[in-house]
């Protein structure tokens, strides 16, 4: 049987943009955190739905994150977001990509960096797709990315890759060596969450039946 909590219930229904909560659908609560960080400094509140999303096999992120959202709306949450996330290597053809949750947990970050050894190339981009729907209408996906390289080793105490990833911008400094409110803002999640932001206050958290995507 599936074990759901759900943290601080609120509002489910329609309403004003900007009043509505959204239930955030995940088991991490460091993920969670950083979510609910992004988006109330748009004052977007967010409610933890402590559960899983169904997982589909598939090389797309887009496609998982829309599965996801989509089976959790159906069992009757909405609105509801939830979130996908994969660090793509270059060197290693975009490995671990989509199956970088599982890849953690299996080899973690020592078994990635042992994949890296002697290898000049460290070029990586971590990629999150965000996906969302509300009562009666479509999942809808928004996209972001951040470019970095791959540490040599492991620095800073965080969670997931972030102690071997060299953010773009940062300086040489690993997302864990940064600390979370730096992190936030700009990160891959960020980026996605900001584009979901943008269009959910614009009022397309209100509509229904849409049918295109606004983040393709």
């Amino acid at each position: 049987m599936l074990r759901i909590k759900v943290w601080c219930l609120g509002l489910k229904g329609e309403g004003d943009a900007k009043s509505l909560k959204i239930f955030f659908a995940t088991r991490n609560r460091d993920k969670l955190k950083e979510v609910q960080a992004i988006l109330s400094s748009y004052g977007i509140s967010v409610e933890w739905l402590e559960t899983g999303k169904l997982e589909v096999q598939t090389d797309s992120l887009r496609k998982i994150a829309r599965v996801g959202v989509l089976s959790l709306s159906l069992k009757g949450w909405s609105p509801v977001l939830v979130e996908d996330t994969g660090l793509f290597i270059e060197a290693l053809k975009g490995f671990p990509g989509p199956y970088s949750s599982y890849v953690y947990r299996t080899i973690g970050n020592k078994g990635v960096l042992r994949l890296m050894e002697g290898v000049q190339n460290r070029k990586a981009v971590f990629r999150c797709v965000v996906a969302y729907r509300s009562r009666g209408g479509k999942p809808l996906t928004f996209q972001g990315e951040a470019w970095g390289t791959i540490a040599y080793e492991e620095r800073g105490v965080h969670w997931g890759f972030d102690p071997i990833f060299e953010h773009g911008e940062a300086g040489g400094l690993t997302y864990a060596e940064m600390g979370s409110a730096k992190k936030n803002t700009l990160s891959h999640r960020r980026k996605a969450l900001d584009k979901f932001a943008d269009w959910y206050l614009m009022g397309g958290g209100l509509k229904q039946g849409l049918n295109m995507n606004p983040a393709r």
